[in-house]
């Protein structure tokens, strides 16, 4: 199984919401079958075979979520991530500030769902590799 040692060193060679079709395909790779990651702090649980789960620490400071979504204003905070124009920092605190709480990634249906801090579903994205 995977260790989160293996999923630090697939993230470091993301620079951008660019790379991150190359991320998804190292942790498919790695039998990572999804995960969710939670804004505040970036804490991250990744998920494989056989109930298999690891953790990751907090990658920052914590971030205040506002507390009702705004879909468009994420909608183009993502554009731009995806485009290259930010880093990952920059789009955590962009998408706190729009109210997304987490995100799932999950690589067998190949999406990655926005969630408010509820776990109401505010954006289902599919995954293009």
């Amino acid at each position: 199984m995977f260790t989160i040692a293996q999923i630090k060193e697939a993230h470091s060679k993301v620079k951008s919401g660019a790379d991150f079709p190359n991320y998804i395909q190292d942790l498919i790779n790695l039998g990572v079958k999804g995960y969710d990651t939670f804004v505040h702090n970036g804490d991250t649980s990744y998920y494989g075979d056989n109930n298999y789960k690891v953790n990751s620490d907090e990658k920052y400071d914590e971030i205040k979520i506002a507390p009702i979504a705004n879909k468009e204003r994420f909608i183009e905070f993502l554009v731009m991530h995806q485009d290259g124009q930010t880093d990952y920092l920059t789009f955590c605190k962009q998408a706190a500030q729009c109210g997304i709480a987490k995100w799932r990634i999950d690589i067998i249906e190949m999406t990655c769902t926005y969630m408010d801090a509820t776990d109401a579903p505010i954006l289902i994205e599919k995954i293009q590799l």
